[in-house]
C-alpha cells in the first residue's frame, strides 16, 4: 500500500475552544427511481473532545448514516461537518481518505477484520498508509495488543479467534493511529451479552483511561447507558 498523496489543512486557531465534532444544518438526500429520499434533515450536533456519545433510533432513522458522514465515509448533501477544526465536507476525495487514515478510529458490528491476516498483521494494516518505519509500526501494534488484552493472541487468525476476542483486535486496530474519533457502529450487536459488556467496558476505559473520543451506534439500550450522552434519531431528525 502507497500513503495518500494529498495533504488535509491545518485545524483552525481556536479549534481547542470549540467542540471537537461541530455539525451544522447537515442535510442527506439520496435518489432513488428519480425521487428524492430524505435520510438526515438539517441536523445540528456538538460533541467534545474525550466525550462519550450514543447515537440511538429504529431502524432506518439515519444513525449510521450520520456516523459514516463524521467519520468522513460519505459526504452530506448540505452543511457542514468540522472534525478538530477541519471542515470534512469541503475536502476532496483524496483530501478526505488521507484524513480518515488518520484520524478516524473504525470499530464494526462484524469485526471487518481479514481472515487471511494475523491479528497482528491485522492491526498493523492502517499504518501501511503512513510513514512509520516497520520498527515504529511493530511497537505500535505490540502497545495496541497489550491494551486490548490480546498480546498473546498475536499470531492467531481470525478465524481461531473468539468473536469478543476478533472485536478486541478491531479496537485495537481502531486505535493504531492514536485517532481524533474512534466511530462504533453497533460494536455489541454480534455478540453475547457477557461478551459484550467486555467489550463496552474495554470501549469505557479507552474514554476514561485514554481520553478517547467515542461515538456509538447502538439499538441496546444497555449499551447506550455506558456513554455520556445519548441522542435520538426520529426519521432522520434529531430528538431530544
Amino acid at each position: 500500500m502507497e500513503a495518500p498523496a494529498a495533504s488535509t489543512p491545518e485545524p483552525s486557531a481556536d479549534a481547542r475552544d470549540a467542540p471537537i465534532v461541530q455539525i451544522r444544518k447537515v442535510s442527506k438526500y439520496y435518489t432513488r427511481g428519480g425521487q428524492l429520499i430524505p435520510v438526515l434533515v438539517e441536523i445540528d450536533l456538538d460533541v467534545w473532545a474525550g466525550d462519550y456519545f450514543a447515537l440511538m433510533g429504529p431502524s432506518g432513522s439515519g444513525k449510521t448514516t450520520l456516523l459514516n458522514l463524521v467519520a468522513g465515509i460519505d459526504k452530506p448533501s448540505s452543511g457542514e461537518i468540522e472534525v478538530g477544526g477541519v471542515d470534512i465536507a469541503r475536502l476532496s476525495d483524496g483530501e478526505l481518505a488521507a484524513w480518515r487514515a488518520m484520524h478516524v478510529g473504525f470499530v464494526f458490528q462484524f469485526y471487518n477484520l481479514m481472515p487471511v491476516l494475523s491479528a497482528f498483521e491485522n492491526v498493523e494494516l492502517p499504518l501501511l498508509l503512513t510513514t512509520f518505519s516497520r520498527r515504529e509500526r511493530h511497537e505500535r501494534v505490540d502497545l495496541a495488543l497489550s491494551l486490548v488484552g490480546l498480546s498473546d493472541r498475536a499470531d492467531h487468525k481470525p478465524g481461531e479467534l473468539s468473536g469478543g476476542q476478533q472485536q478486541r483486535v478491531a479496537i485495537a486496530r481502531a486505535l493504531i493511529t492514536d485517532p481524533t474519533l474512534i466511530v462504533a457502529d453497533e460494536p455489541t450487536g454480534d455478540l453475547d451479552r457477557t461478551t459484550g459488556e467486555e467489550i463496552l467496558g474495554l470501549l469505557e476505559q479507552l474514554n476514561d483511561d485514554l481520553g478517547k473520543t467515542i461515538i456509538m451506534v447502538t439499538h441496546d439500550p444497555k449499551a447506550a447507558e455506558k456513554a455520556h450522552r445519548l441522542v435520538h434519531l426520529e426519521k432522520g431528525l434529531l430528538v431530544d
